[in-house]
C-alpha cells in the first residue's frame, strides 16, 4: 500500500466513524457512469472499462451492507444503450450477464430485474430470470439490476399494465378516470412494493438523471460525483452518505 492509499484509508475510517447509521438512506440508486471515459484515460478499451465497472459493483454492495442500506438500484443498461452498434452492444451485454451471475452466486443479495425484458436478447433474459429465481429467498440487500431500463418507458409500461388490469375487470374508461391516482400507477412500476430511493448517486461528473427512476425519485436527494465509476472508492461512497445525512429533507413542506 502506497502513502496515498494509506491516507485515503485513514480518511475513510474517519468519515465512517462519524457516520450516523440512523441517517443512512435505505434505498440508494446508482447511475454507473464513466466506464468508457475511465478506460480511455487509462489507455484501455471500452470493453475493459465496462469490465472494471462491473467488478466495482461487488465492492459497492459490500460498503452498503456495512452501512445498513437495504435496497440498491444499479443502472447498468438503458433503453438508449440498446441502439448501440452490435460490435459494442454484444460485448457489453456479455459483461452485464456475467455481473448478474456473480451477484446471484455471491449468496448474499436478492436480485431483481427492472426494465423491459422483451427488449433484451433471449440469453440476457434467461440470465436475469435465473438470477431472480435463485436468489428469491436470500435475506440480504435487494439489488435491482436496471437492464434495458428507461424512466419514460417504465411509466408507459405501468400505465399500460394498469389499463389492461382494469380492462380484464370490465372497468370502463370513465370509471377508471374517476378513480386513478398516483398510488394506482405506483403499484404497476417495476419497483412496486419497494421504498422509493432516498439517494441517487451519479458518477463521472454529469449532473442529470437521464431518465433514471423518474417517478420514484420525486423526493430523492442527488449526489453527483466527479470520479468515473470504475475509480469510485469507499471514501467517495461515504462522502455521499455524509452529504445525504447533512440535508434536511422537507418533502415539499
Amino acid at each position: 500500500m502506497n502513502l496515498r492509499d494509506l491516507v485515503y484509508e485513514l480518511y475513510a475510517r474517519r468519515v465512517e466513524g462519524r457516520l450516523d447509521h440512523d441517517q443512512v438512506p435505505k434505498h440508494i440508486g446508482v447511475i454507473l457512469d464513466g466506464n468508457r471515459r475511465w478506460a480511455k484515460a487509462s489507455g484501455g478499451t471500452p470493453e475493459q472499462g465496462h469490465k472494471a465497472g462491473a467488478d466495482k459493483i461487488q465492492e459497492l454492495l459490500g460498503w452498503c451492507a456495512e452501512t445498513d442500506v437495504e435496497v440498491v438500484t444499479l443502472w447498468m443498461l438503458s433503453t438508449d444503450n440498446l441502439n448501440r452498434p452490435e460490435e459494442q452492444l454484444v460485448p457489453l451485454l456479455g459483461i452485464i450477464e456475467n455481473a448478474v451471475r456473480a451477484l446471484a452466486a455471491d449468496g448474499r443479495w436478492r436480485v431483481h430485474h427492472v426494465g423491459t425484458m422483451d427488449l433484451l436478447p433471449a440469453r440476457t433474459q434467461s440470465v436475469l430470470k435465473e438470477a431472480e429465481q435463485s436468489t428469491h429467498d436470500n435475506t440480504g440487500i435487494l439489488v435491482n439490476v436496471a437492464v434495458g431500463y428507461g424512466g419514460r418507458q417504465e411509466i408507459a409500461d405501468a400505465v399500460r399494465s394498469l389499463l389492461l388490469e382494469h380492462a380484464e375487470r370490465g372497468t370502463s374508461f370513465e370509471e377508471l378516470a374517476e378513480i386513478v391516482d398516483v398510488e394506482h400507477i405506483s403499484e404497476h412500476l417495476y419497483t412496486r412494493g419497494q421504498p422509493d430511493p432516498d439517494l441517487v448517486i451519479r458518477t463521472s461528473g454529469e449532473q442529470r438523471l437521464s431518465g433514471f427512476m423518474l417517478w420514484q425519485s420525486a423526493h430523492s436527494e442527488y449526489y453527483f460525483c466527479e470520479v468515473h465509476w470504475p475509480a469510485f472508492r469507499k471514501v467517495d461512497f461515504l462522502r455521499a452518505l455524509r452529504d445525504y445525512a447533512a440535508r434536511h429533507r422537507r418533502y415539499g413542506t
